[in-house]
């Protein structure tokens, strides 16, 4: 697809929104004023594929999920941002399921004591049989919670101790920084053990086909229905004892790809929110104030160019680097981000200057530069390589794909963009890691470089999608990841990560980005977290 095309596309797509929009109308309209009150209608532009986070294949919009019909041991608090809107707070751990926890004086115990009032949605108590349960198949699952689970020293069963029903122990393999703020992410939430072990098969002992489809869970929320690709509706646990009820009984949440149709929605006050808006829609409908708009910058996520090392071209780090002085970074921060965000290129020096991360990488756009280094690297002629994006983001992905792909043509590489459908892409990009250059929007969970570094770097992890290794970077993340950030040696690693980062660009940066959420002014209880999915238990509307 051209930039002509795509204009072309974008102009049919919202013509089509009203047609799209329309089916979903009634269901709002008919509902008598009291009932809609307690109702909220959330509009996604990604598709759930999974009710179970520990199953492999799910995918982001689907940990939603963990949030809205689970609880954990621990939460993170909650700040008020400057603008008034309300976020997480990655400094404050907070009770969950908990109500407290300790670490032994030698260090090698983690033990905390469960509430008592804690149910289940089924009305049977939340126990550390419990507990041990779900932490057990979260470390043995496999795939992407189970390395989550390793980053905070959470790795085998025999760790997770039962003292007593309401006394659950955690044996440490030496102390960790991530640790505690480990157990409050979305992948360790516990499940009602005794409910799935009635589903649990000899061929699925951890009942994965039937938390595919059914929750089993203490949080705010069940979830009362769930029709894949098109809706997925959270009913209110009244038995939640792991904060105050919800504002609403219900949340609606529609699958609504079309962008131009999310927005139409909002404006016509069809839905009560549009979640995780295009940077265009946020900054105008903002303009409008006729609806509250929230933006909040992604703390530790970079939207970024991917360049597979099993493509043979990129194998030759001058290759990568002049794939990073090719794309038009401006251009494309001004069109596909509307300047939403933080820059992530022209760096002042190849060598870090402090460890914050993220922080812009030393390229910016110079087409003589990546010439010569591909001449050097031996494609003087340049090459083809597919350039995958997903159609879950193409709000971002399309506009930025269709200007890097005019860029390399300039330097001799042909790139033909090629779309992957949201609920496959997780599969392609993350497990199979089969895709040869692609736009990549990863954020780590947990605030700290090392961290990210452990995900987006070290080899086999999720989200190296691009099959990178370098033996030095993964012994600095080894060092790095446990180590209190107050220990002297600590940020000398951490530039020395940076720096191989800058060198080597598997993944180039293009710009931190920001998660914008529209809605009505009579929805309450909007909060951003670091997962980027919505949390609904907080959820109110005025008048409710």
């Amino acid at each position: 697809m051209d930039r002509r095309q795509f204009l072309k596309s974008t102009a049919a797509a919202s013509m089509g929104a009203a047609t799209i929009g329309a089916g979903l109308v009634p269901l709002a309209r008919v509902l008598p004023a009291q009932a809609a009150q307690s109702v909220a209608v959330v509009a996604l532009g990604t598709t759930i594929n999974s009710l179970d986070l520990h199953r492999k294949g799910t995918n982001r919009p689907s940990y939603q999920v963990a949030i809205n019909a689970y609880d954990r041991l621990v939460s993170f608090g909650t700040k008020t941002m400057p603008d008034g809107s309300l976020s997480y707070d990655s400094t404050k751990i907070e009770p969950d399921l908990a109500e407290s926890w300790e670490f032994s004086s030698d260090g090698d115990t983690l033990t905390f004591k469960l509430r008592g009032d804690a149910v289940f949605a089924d009305g049977s108590p939340v126990t550390a049989e419990d507990v041990k349960w779900s932490l057990d198949r979260a470390v043995t699952l496999g795939g992407f919670p189970t390395v989550q689970m390793k980053a905070g020293l959470l790795e085998k069963p025999e760790q997770f101790e039962v003292v007593d029903d309401k006394t659950f122990r955690i044996n440490l393999i030496r102390f960790s920084k991530l640790t505690l703020p480990d157990l409050a992410v979305p992948v360790p939430f516990i499940i009602n053990s005794k409910v799935a072990k009635a589903h649990a098969t000899a061929d699925d002992p951890w009942a994965t086909e039937y938390l595919h489809r059914t929750t089993a869970g203490s949080g705010a929320f069940v979830v009362q229905r769930w029709d894949p690709g098109q809706q997925l509706v959270y009913g209110r646990n009244d038995k939640w004892t792991s904060g105050p009820l919800p504002g609403v009984s219900r949340v609606i949440i529609r699958e609504i790809p079309n962008q131009s149709t999310r927005r139409a929605l909002i404006e016509k006050g069809d839905v009560d929110i549009s979640f995780d808006l295009p940077a265009k829609d946020a900054k105008e409908l903002a303009e409008g104030a006729k609806l509250k708009v929230v933006s909040t910058p992604i703390e530790n996520c970079v939207y970024s160019v991917g360049c597979n090392l099993k493509f043979e071209p990129f194998q030759d780090k001058r290759v990568r680097q002049a794939m990073a002085y090719a794309i038009p970074y401006e251009e494309i921060f001004k069109t596909a981000a509307y300047s939403v965000g933080v820059p992530m290129w022209g760096g002042a020096s190849a060598t870090p200057a402090d460890i914050a991360w993220p922080q812009p990488f030393p390229y910016a756009t110079d087409l003589d530069k990546a010439k010569a280094l591909l001449e050097e690297a031996g494609y003087k002629d340049g090459f083809t390589v597919p350039f995958y994006i997903s159609l879950d983001l193409v709000s971002w992905m399309e506009p930025t794909a269709l200007l890097i792909q005019e860029n390399l043509a300039k330097i001799g590489v042909t790139a033909p963009i090629e779309k992957i459908p949201g609920a496959n892409w997780r599969t392609a990009a993350l497990v199979e890691k089969r895709l040869e250059m692609h736009l990549d929007d990863f954020g780590g969970w947990l605030n700290y470089p090392d961290y990210y570094f452990f995900w987006a770097y070290m080899p086999g992890h999720l989200f190296n999608s691009y099959n990178y290794d370098n033996p030095e970077l993964n012994k600095l993340v080894e060092e790095t990841l446990h180590m209190p950030v107050d220990d002297p040696a600590y940020a000398p690693k951490i530039k020395e990560l940076i720096e191989i980062a800058f060198t080597d660009v598997p993944r180039i940066p293009l710009w931190q980005p920001a998660l914008s959420s529209a809605m009505g002014k009579d929805v309450e209880g909007y909060e951003y977290w670091f997962h980027r999915q919505i949390d609904c238990s907080r959820l109110s509307k005025a008048g409710a």
